[in-house]
């Protein structure tokens, strides 16, 4: 895996999509975005202590359908008005590897420390790196601020044609509207409820080495 040049990053903003998906009367999914966001990655010579921060305009909702982007928008969901932004910021970054288990004991049972990059008996594929991270961070809606981890899978880096450094990236969490305040539901007949509580958030991007 390559690891992206030390620095601070910026969100492509041709390159980017912060999505959600909730539930509509318990049955059907419903995808949306926010397309305006802004985040600052900053890379630190030993990746895990990277950080993020990022800000998303809530009036920036769009579902594809006017209707519900209004009601989404008023004072039973985000109160854009009152709160014109989301933020997002790292507590903390975390990786998750492939090294299977067996490899693992067989080590620690030969007395030999496992070594950055494996050596002497244990096969150097059980020790790469999957791509995949958890950021941990705290998302704040309504000025209600609760725990959120990411689960990030590292797309990779490289030079672009501009002679600039780039990674790739895309990211997932689940949260609990109502743990934020967003509470406006209908109760149906057959049981259940209208607008479902849990949401599904889907990121992906590029983020850009500023000079």
């Amino acid at each position: 895996m390559t690891i992206p040049v030390a620095g601070t990053y910026v969100l492509d903003q041709a390159h980017k999509r912060i999505g959600f998906l909730g539930r509509h009367m318990m049955v059907s999914p419903v995808r949306g975005e926010f397309t305006e966001a802004e985040a600052k990655v900053i890379v630190a010579e030993d990746p895990l202590r990277s950080s993020v921060t990022a800000t998303i305009g809530t009036a920036s909702l769009v579902t594809g359908h006017d209707d519900r982007d209004v009601h989404l928008k008023s004072a039973d969901f985000l109160d854009v008005e009152r709160y014109p932004t989301l933020e997002y910021r790292s507590t903390g970054i975390t990786m998750q590897s492939d090294t299977d288990s067996i490899f693992y004991w067989a080590r620690l049972r030969s007395g030999n420390r496992l070594g950055r990059r494996g050596g002497g008996d244990l096969p150097s594929a059980a020790l790469r790196s999957s791509g995949r991270f958890v950021v941990h961070g705290e998302l704040t809606i309504k000025d209600v601020t609760r725990s959120v981890d990411l689960q990030v899978e590292f797309g990779g880096a490289r030079r672009d044609p501009y002679g600039q450094d780039i990674f790739g990236f895309t990211a997932s969490a689940e949260i609990e509207r109502e743990d934020y305040g967003l509470l406006w539901n209908v109760a149906l007949e057959g049981g259940g409820v209208l607008v479902g509580k849990n949401v599904r958030i889907e990121i992906a991007g590029e983020a850009i080495r500023q000079v």
